[in-house]
């Protein structure tokens, strides 16, 4: 949290000169925002980074692609998968006939719901899966959570293949029911 004087950054609690006149370390804790603003003293707010999750290399201005994209060289020709491959009688990576995609935010936060649902309906599987086998009831309230959860899945995902924008996408709410 610096303070600039012109180009120059004083950090707090350290000695600074300016026109010729020594100030003190504890000067900037002191002084009145008048004696600041005589001298030009300016506050420069802490550059907030950008979500990591969504911009490249914390930069609002670089955010991460929305869809996926098919991958090509240089010369604009597919690129695909590699594979463990022989070539002349040796192993050796050969391209596959999968297209080599690079996921984007959509895809890749589709698959996190997908996986999160997942993970909350593994703790109640077992009882669908004692319905199944021995016809024993799965109690209400676990039924009506386990749809209320599927359904915010199905709903969650429709949300985010709908977005056009990453700033649609952090607005978006993606938890799920509590039990």
């Amino acid at each position: 949290m610096p303070f600039k004087l012109g180009t120059k950054t004083i950090q707090l609690d350290t000695p600074f000169t300016h026109n010729d006149i020594q100030y003190p370390a504890n000067w900037i804790r002191l002084a009145s925002e008048e004696d600041k603003e005589a001298i030009g003293l300016v506050w420069e707010a802490d550059l907030v980074r950008a979500d990591d999750r969504y911009y490249w290399d914390g930069d609002i201005n670089n955010p991460k692609a929305l869809e996926d994209k098919e991958e090509s060289d240089e010369n604009g020709n597919p690129l695909y998968v590699k594979v463990l491959g022989v070539v002349d009688g040796k192993p050796a990576m050969v391209d596959s006939d999968k297209r080599l995609v690079t996921k984007g935010l959509k895809s890749n936060f589709i698959a996190q719901i997908k996986t999160t649902a997942g993970s909350i309906l593994a703790q109640t599987d077992w009882m669908v899966i004692r319905k199944a086998e021995r016809n024993l009831d799965i109690p209400i309230s676990v039924a009506t959570y386990r749809a209320s959860v599927v359904a915010k899945s199905e709903e969650l995902e429709t949300a985010i293949s709908a977005v056009t924008t990453v700033e649609q996408l952090i607005a978006l709410d993606l938890s799920f029911p509590n039990q």
